[in-house]
């Protein structure tokens, strides 16, 4: 709690994070009120904005031929699967070309899912086994390292399933490779969190976790949302804020307050259920548990708890089905599709899908304002992409890439662009050392970086 230049409302068991509000000195330009240390070009953009990184990853691949666009370049026409990024276009750019050659067969034999997983953003080759876990330090924990002192959360690890670190899931590879994207070592991965509630309390609540459910269960036998600790504190601080600042911080507990309501009603139909198949607290349509998590991440970027995120959607090798679009089918029956057309425009709609989620995410991160007067989105390096190409030959060049965001302005977006058989570790070396890793001179398998992004 001891960096200067960010303000919180405290109350009972809550410490909420704020966005910047001029009006308490917390100007655009934040160089010289940076915590001791640190350089003002350290994960920042040209306005002196908090620059984000976050890496999202989806399953089982893609069908090829419905997801690229039909030329490269910046007049491409948007291709069936990405057709929903069109009111984003300005601030993407997709990445053909990008190739993880870590991930491939070799002497390993059948494991495709756990290394498409596995090596997403570790890029390196995995040990098979169900036991001797060796991976590699993953890109996002790489830049975590270098620059995660400088807010509250150094990273923040999100998913849509439950944590798994142990047993046997494909083909002799254990399920912490195929269920984990960061590892923070090559011999541990980094817990992610899947329950909404869990990631609220670990941003908004006060103490040490013991503490914060302690506080949790005051709040529900209150029946008092989290802001109610903080009035006092709220309306000692309104009196201190412009015009303009007083909107924005109502703006902020509106959307804290909107989420809040929609992880307590989850909640109650979590116990108006006599059977439920997800745990407390995660609401049981996909969608509207992937967006709760997005929108979580937005308050975590907003305020600057973290700078770094991923977030794995679904693990690689998910046999989720998708009934509330007309899948009933799984979705990894599916990817091995045989070039059967019935099969395979059902593993588009799947793909549609979860870019349309991902559309709804930019759109929000588009209409929220940072510091600097830009947009969040404007701000940030977001990769969307999964582990595997072609889900039915399981391939791993070509791999499906959007990278979103403006990256504070450097990034040149708008465009499809073959970067023709590059490592994927390029890009990611790339991107660390957009978030200041500047002695970061070798990553994976990468060659070196990528100069045109």
């Amino acid at each position: 709690m001891k960096h200067n230049r960010r303000a919180f409302l405290r109350g009972v068991g809550a410490a909420i994070a704020l966005p910047t509000l001029h009006s308490l000195g917390q100007g655009s330009l934040l160089g010289s009120t940076l915590s001791s240390g640190a350089q003002p070009a350290l994960a920042r953009t040209a306005t002196g904005a908090p620059l984000r990184t976050a890496f999202l990853y989806f399953p089982n691949g893609a069908i090829p031929s419905a997801w690229w666009p039909d030329s490269v370049g910046e007049d491409f026409q948007f291709s069936e699967t990405l057709a929903s990024l069109k009111p984003v276009r300005d601030s993407i750019q997709i990445m053909g070309g990008l190739d993880n050659y870590s991930a491939t067969a070799g002497a390993d034999g059948a494991g495709d899912h756990a290394r498409g997983g596995g090596t997403f953003l570790t890029n390196v080759r995995l040990n098979k086994s169900s036991t001797d876990l060796r991976a590699g330090k993953s890109i996002d924990q790489v830049i975590a390292e270098k620059v995660g002192h400088l807010t509250r959360l150094p990273s923040l690890e999100l998913s849509c399933e439950a944590d798994r670190r142990s047993g046997s899931c494909d083909s002799g590879y254990s399920c912490a490779y195929q269920y984990n994207i960061s590892w923070t070592s090559p011999t541990t991965p980094m817990a992610s969190e899947s329950n909404p509630r869990l990631v609220f309390e670990r941003l908004f609540g006060a103490g040490r976790p013991g503490q914060r459910q302690s506080n949790l269960k005051l709040r529900r036998a209150q029946q008092k949302s989290v802001l109610d600790f903080v009035m006092e504190d709220a309306r000692r601080m309104q009196k201190r804020l412009q015009r303009t600042d007083q909107m924005k911080l109502e703006e902020y507990c509106t959307s804290v307050r909107e989420i809040e309501k929609r992880i307590e009603l989850a909640e109650r139909h979590g116990d108006a259920q006599t059977e439920r198949q997800t745990p407390l607290g995660v609401p049981t349509s996909y969608a509207q548990h992937m967006q709760m998590m997005f929108d979580l991440m937005i308050l975590a970027f907003q305020t600057d708890s973290t700078r770094v995120a991923t977030f794995c959607l679904a693990h690689d090798g998910s046999n989720r089905s998708f009934s509330e679009i007309g899948v009933v089918e799984g979705h990894h029956e599916l990817s091995h599709h045989q070039n059967k057309q019935e099969k395979v425009d059902k593993v588009k709609t799947i793909d549609r899908w979860y870019v349309q989620q991902l559309g709804q995410f930019l759109q929000r991160m588009e209409q929220t304002r940072d510091e600097d007067g830009n947009s969040l989105l404007h701000n940030s390096q977001i990769m969307f992409g999964s582990g595997n190409a072609d889900g039915n030959r399981h391939t791993h060049v070509n791999l499906p890439i959007v990278m979103a965001g403006n990256g504070g302005g450097d990034m040149s977006t708008g465009r499809f662009v073959d970067y023709k058989d590059t490592p994927l570790a390029n890009m990611h070396m790339t991107l660390a050392h957009r978030m200041g890793v500047t002695d970061l001179k070798r990553f994976g398998d990468s060659t070196g970086v990528v100069s045109d992004v």
